[in-house]
C-alpha cells in the first residue's frame, strides 16, 4: 500500500477530533487534581488539629472528606480510563488508515467505553460536589455572618 500526502492529510483530520475531546478530559483531569489537594490540604490542618486533642466535629469532617477524597478518586480514575481509551482510538484511527487492518469496530467499541467512563467521571464528580455542598448547608448555623 503506496500512502499519499493528501492521504496523511485525510489521516489527520480524522484524528483531531478525538484530540479535542482529550483536551477537555485533561483539563477536566486538571480541575479534579485541584479540587483533591484542597482536600488533601484540609486533612492535614484537621489531623494537626486532632493531634491536639479530640473534637467530634474535626473528626466528623475528616469522614467527609475521606468520603470526597474516594469520589475524586473515582473521578479521576474514568477521566483517566477516558484519555487513554481516546489514546487507542487515535493510534487506531491512524493504524487502520496507514495499514489494510480492518479496526472500525474497535475504534467504536472504545470511543463507547471512553465515553461511558467520562460520564462516570462527572457522575462521581457531581455526587462529590453534592457531599460537600451538603456539609456546608449543615454547618451554616456555625456561619452568622454568611447570607442564607
Amino acid at each position: 500500500m503506496n500512502i499519499q500526502i493528501s492521504d496523511i492529510g485525510h489521516i489527520i483530520q480524522l484524528a483531531i477530533a478525538p484530540v479535542f475531546l482529550l483536551t477537555g478530559v485533561a483539563t477536566k483531569l486538571t480541575v479534579l487534581m485541584n479540587r483533591l489537594a484542597r482536600i488533601i490540604d484540609r486533612t492535614r490542618v484537621l489531623r494537626d488539629a486532632l493531634r491536639k486533642g479530640p473534637d467530634p466535629e474535626y473528626r466528623e469532617e475528616l469522614d467527609v472528606l475521606y468520603q470526597r477524597w474516594q469520589l475524586i478518586n473515582y473521578a479521576l480514575t474514568g477521566s483517566t480510563i477516558c484519555g487513554f481509551l481516546v489514546c487507542l482510538v487515535i493510534a487506531c484511527l491512524f493504524l487502520g488508515d496507514t495499514t489494510d487492518i480492518q479496526l472500525d469496530k474497535y475504534i467504536a467499541g472504545m470511543f463507547v467505553l471512553a465515553m461511558v467512563a467520562l460520564i462516570a467521571s462527572f457522575v462521581f464528580l457531581l455526587r462529590e460536589t453534592f457531599v460537600s455542598f451538603r456539609y456546608m448547608r449543615m454547618h451554616m448555623h456555625d456561619y452568622p455572618n454568611i447570607v442564607q
